[in-house]
């Protein structure tokens, strides 16, 4: 029996191996590599037959993980303590934050190493919630795409309606999913 992470990888490498379009406009080269939140650790375990699949498919592999992004950028800050001592001035922060994340995965966008032949694969995106809101995220980084942006996505997708971690509220994005269900778009 094939597990739901063997599904997704397989899937993940079908879709690499097609031919891509080049002129698609940035957010139309984002894909959502859509899983069970439960999975997230045995995802992390697999990365790499994603990037497999992708050097089999021709094409070239980065990442950029945002799961220690939070606690680096806080610990820069020159007078985080006084957000300890109230966090809710903390909320006047977090733009500042969504920019740092949207300049690390755009200057990963932009590397010398990274064309239109590169995927850029995203993980830790659990880390961001609460914090991040996704689709204002890759609003800011669509315009960088070159190549394709594989953002490993912990959550649901049902008729172009994300929920990252199941959260109640979702929204709508036009990124394509790939997904390990019967009947998915890929």
């Amino acid at each position: 029996m094939t597990s739901r992470l063997e599904r997704l990888a397989q899937r993940y490498e079908q879709f690499c191996s097609l031919p891509w379009e080049h002129s698609l406009a940035g957010a139309q080269r984002i894909w959502f590599a859509v899983y069970d939140k439960n999975d997230e650790r045995r995802l992390r375990s697999r990365v790499g037959e994603f990037e497999l699949s992708t050097r089999r498919a021709g094409h070239g592999w980065r990442e950029v993980d945002l799961t220690e992004a939070f606690g680096r950028w806080m610990g820069a800050l020159e007078y985080r303590d006084a957000f300890f001592e109230t966090p809710e001035d903390l909320e006047l922060l977090l733009p500042e934050f969504e920019e740092a994340i949207a300049k690390q995965i755009t200057d990963e966008l932009k590397h010398p190493d990274t064309d239109e032949t590169t995927v850029v694969a995203v993980q830790g995106l659990a880390c961001l919630f609460g914090f991040v809101k996704v689709s204002s995220l890759m609003n800011k980084v669509a315009s960088a795409v070159r190549g394709r942006l594989l953002v490993f996505f912990p959550g649901e997708h049902e008729d172009n309606n994300y929920r990252l971690l199941d959260a109640r509220d979702g929204w709508n994005y036009m990124a394509i999913p790939i997904t390990a269900h019967d009947g998915a778009e890929v």
